[in-house]
Order: structure tokens, then C-alpha cells, then sequence
């Protein structure tokens, strides 16, 4: 019987309850101890890996948007300069422009003052030799036209009037052959 006692002791379809309330007392401090001691710390610590995780992806996206408003800031800053850039440029070709306009200008002015004053100094020597040449004839011409006579013309209002009624008449018959 002791050898059925055994054989019946050992069958493990069949436990001992005084092993199964001894093993489920254990099991329940064991979980116990572990639900409030080491659960706790182990949530923490899961909570806090969590938490830099995500902060962590939390920062990384919040530094990439930064990142990104920094460089659309600094492309709208490029263009504004290009644009301020296109502006000088245009506004330094319109000044060139105007500036060399206004000197072509200043030099037809001073063109036309040298040739105005040209004209009016070859108009006044023309005008000095036609005068110093009717002398010049008249003085010819008289003298001609004594000895011819024979007597001396010394009039010289008249020698003035006939001597200018002469190349008057020259002159006359020159512009009409023109």
C-alpha cells in the first residue's frame, strides 16, 4: 500500500492541495512585491524612455520647422536684396543716361555757341574786309579816274557815294549770276 500511496502521490493529473495553496500564497506575495514595488519603477522608468523618445521626435520636428522658417527667411532676404540690387542697377543706368544726355547736350550747347561765335567773327571780318576793300578800290579808282582825267578827284563825299553806287552795283550783278 505504501508502494499505492507513492504511485498515488506522484500523479501529476491529480495535485496535492496542500503544495497548490503553498505555491498560490507564494505566487501572491511574489506578485504583490512586484506590483508595488518593482511595477512602479519599471513604469517610470518605460514612461520617462517614452517621453524622451517623443520629446526627443518632438524637438527634432521643432527644429526642422525652424530650420525651414529660418531658410525661407533668408531666401525672402535673398530676393529683397536682388530685387534692391535690380533697382540700383537700374536706377545707377537711368543717371548714367541722364548724365549722358545732359553732356551731349552741354556739348551741342557749346557747338553751337563756337560755331554761332564763328559765324558772327567771320561775319565781322567779312563785314571789315568788304569795308577795308571798298576803301581800297575807291582809293584805286580815284586815283584811276584822276589820272585818266587829268585833274584831282579830292571830293570825298562824292568819291564815297560814287565808289559805293559802283560795288552796290557789282554786288547786284554778282547775286543775279548766282
Amino acid at each position: 500500500m505504501l508502494h499505492l500511496l507513492a504511485a498515488e502521490e506522484q500523479d501529476p493529473l491529480f495535485p496535492v492541495w496542500p503544495e497548490v495553496l503553498i505555491g498560490s500564497i507564494t505566487f501572491a506575495i511574489i506578485f504583490f512585491v512586484f506590483y508595488k514595488k518593482l511595477l512602479p519603477s519599471i513604469n517610470a522608468a518605460l514612461e520617462k524612455r517614452h517621453d524622451e523618445i517623443v520629446g526627443g521626435m518632438e524637438r527634432a520636428q521643432q527644429a526642422q520647422d525652424e530650420a525651414q522658417q529660418t531658410l525661407e527667411e533668408y531666401r525672402e532676404q535673398l530676393k529683397d536684396a536682388r530685387h534692391e540690387a535690380a533697382r540700383l542697377r537700374q536706377e545707377a543706368q537711368e543717371q548714367g543716361a541722364a548724365l549722358i544726355a545732359e553732356m551731349r547736350a552741354e556739348g551741342q550747347r557749346q557747338r553751337e555757341e563756337i560755331i554761332a561765335t564763328g559765324h558772327a567773327q567771320i561775319e565781322a571780318d567779312r563785314k571789315q574786309a568788304s569795308l577795308a576793300l571798298r576803301q581800297d578800290v575807291g582809293k584805286l579808282a580815284t586815283e584811276l579816274a584822276g589820272r585818266l582825267v587829268g585833274e584831282s578827284l579830292e571830293d570825298h563825299a562824292r568819291q564815297s557815294r560814287v565808289i559805293d553806287r559802283f560795288l552796290d552795283e557789282l554786288e547786284e550783278k554778282a547775286e543775279a549770276a548766282r
